[in-house]
Parts: structure tokens; sequence; C-alpha cells
């Protein structure tokens, strides 16, 4: 009798542990932390600057399918369908949306929640945006990481304007679908060209046929020298646009160093794949607690200069001395 009994609380403690193990391994899965990775652009086209962004995740303890999982969603250049993947995360209810590298991913992912944080990697400024109250104090659940795009625009045309000092038209490619920094681009570089006493043409380019229209129109424009905004749709096609600048045997600079090693003439500005790290390591300081109402917006203050002498000696261009003597890189 005693053994049966034993026997039978065996049994029964066997029963209730293979019915916990699995509701404690739920349990277990259910507090890994969700990040929505929400990107303008497409995940072949985007993978160097995911990899900058897990590595900002790694620096703070964070590695994806380890301890953290992230949920992608891609908007492969159509801007417009930001608003609605930003709400489908939020209906997932993630841990925090990253938005690397997109103002219209970042004003959709605010639009969709007040609760989730919210973490930011652009070229415009966010205060500007709505994005932030103030850089030191962001306020909301909003902060993130800006990049120098608008700030250095004047700056690029006037070392466009060096190089090919007897030029007298250029032209800017922006993309309307992201208006905040197609505005605010605009603005300075129409400035900066009054100042120089030059004429600017804005083109605008949101699919690959306006890109190969907007290059048609060069020459007809006359123009000497192309400016390129920064913006995601235009970082996933660097290899694309530094191409046409060489057929249409147009000096071209852009802001990223990515431009210039794919054959771009110059690149001048911040590093993309050092603010996608940074958005990275935010993202995961705000996973660890933090609050993003506290942690002032990131401003990358470094910027650099690559010049490309093979693409110059395609065009047939003498690159000024003074300009390679500051040249952090010179690719030949």
């Amino acid at each position: 009798m005693a053994i049966d009994i034993g026997r039978r609380e065996f049994i029964s403690a066997l029963g209730g542990a293979t019915l916990t193990w699995p509701l404690a391994a739920r349990a277990q899965q259910t507090t890994t932390p969700v990040i929505g990775y929400l990107d303008a652009g497409s995940p072949d086209k985007s993978a160097p600057f995911i990899d900058a962004f897990r590595k900002g995740l790694s620096d703070t303890g964070y590695v994806e399918g380890k301890n953290v999982t992230i949920e992608y969603r891609w908007a492969d250049g159509q801007n417009d369908r930001m608003p609605g993947m930003a709400a489908d995360l939020v209906g997932r209810r993630v841990s925090v949306i990253a938005t690397p590298g997109t103002t219209p991913g970042a004003l959709a992912a605010k639009a969709a929640t007040t609760a989730i944080p919210i973490i930011f990697s652009i070229g415009a400024d966010p205060v500007a945006a709505g994005l932030v109250n103030t850089l030191n104090q962001p306020g909301g659940n909003v902060t993130g990481v800006t990049t120098l795009g608008v700030e250095v625009a004047p700056k690029r045309l006037e070392v466009l304007h060096e190089v090919v000092p007897t030029a007298s038209i250029f032209a800017l490619i922006v993309n309307p679908t992201n208006p905040v920094l197609a505005r605010s681009l605009s603005r300075d570089a129409e400035a900066a060209a009054r100042a120089l006493g030059v004429q600017l043409h804005v083109l605008n380019a949101s699919t690959d046929s306006e890109i190969e229209a907007a290059f048609a129109a060069l020459h007809e424009l006359k123009a000497g020298g192309l400016m390129i905004g920064p913006d995601t749709f235009f970082n996933n096609r660097i290899e694309q646009i530094a191409a046409l600048a060489l057929r249409h045997s147009v000096p071209a600079i852009y802001q990223y160093r990515e431009f210039a090693t794919a054959g771009g003439l110059i690149s001048y500005g911040g590093s993309i794949t050092v603010a996608y790290e940074l958005a990275g390591v935010y993202t995961g300081r705000v996973l660890k607690g933090e609050k993003p109402a506290n942690l002032p917006v990131q401003q990358s203050t470094k910027v650099e200069l690559f010049i490309n002498l093979k693409t110059a000696k395609a065009l047939g261009l003498t690159m000024p001395p003074t300009l390679l003597a500051t040249a952090d890189e010179v690719i030949e």
C-alpha cells in the first residue's frame, strides 16, 4: 500500500513537472525584449548598416537571437508605407522602435505611439522636425542621433564649386517623399548658392526611373556639378548613382564615404555606419531601462572628406591641392 502511494505521488509530481516546464519556458520567452526595426530601405542593400546597428546593440550586451529579438519592417523606398508599418509594430507591443536612417519612419513612429520608446538616426534637425523638444532634454518617448546631413549641405556645395570653379550652374537631387529633409536641404543649399553667386536647380527623385530622368536633365540644365541629398532611398542606390554620375560625366558629391568608394567623385559629411551604431547603443540603453526623455540627442560632429582620384581622372578633373591636403582619404 505504501509502495503504491509513493508511486502515485511520484507520477503526480512528474506530471506536474511536465506541465510546469513548458509554462516556465514560455514565461522566459515572453521576457525577451523585442525591437521593432523600421527602415526605409531594403534588407539586401542595407546589410552594412544593419551590421552597424547590431554592433551598437552588442556593445550594450544585447545580441540578436540570443537575448533580444528584432522584428524588421522594410519600406523598400516607399515612405508612404511607414505609417502602416509603425502602427503594426505598435500593435505587436514591441519594447522599443528603432528608425535608423529615416526621418519619415521616425515621424510615423512618433505619430503611432507616445508610450513605446523610439530611437532615430536622421540627417534633419530633430527639433525642427518636431521629434524632440530640445537636443539636451528630448522629453517624451523619442531620442536618437543626428548626422549633420543638412548642416553641411552648404559646405558640400562649396567643395564642389572648388573642384569646378568655372561652373555657374549646379543641381541638387532630393527625395520629395521625405519632405522634412528635402525642404531643409533645398533651403540651405539655395542660400549657399546665392552666397557663391551660382545658380542651383533642385531636382526630385523617389524612384529608379526618376533618378535616371534627373541625370538626363543635367545636360539640358548645363549643370557643372551635382549634389545628392542624403536620404535612405539614395543610400540604397549609391553604386547606381555613382555609375550614373560617371556615365553623364558630371562631378558629384554625396555625404557618405560609401559613395566615393563606389566610384563617386567626392563624399563629405558624417558617417552613416557610425550613426547606425550609435542608434544601436541607444536602443540597448533604453532596453536596460533608461528613458528617451533623459537621453540627449547625440550629434555626429565628425565630418570627413573622401576623394576618388580615379574618378577625377576619368572626368578630366584636376583636384585642388588644398582639397587633397585636407582629405581624410584619397582613393586612387
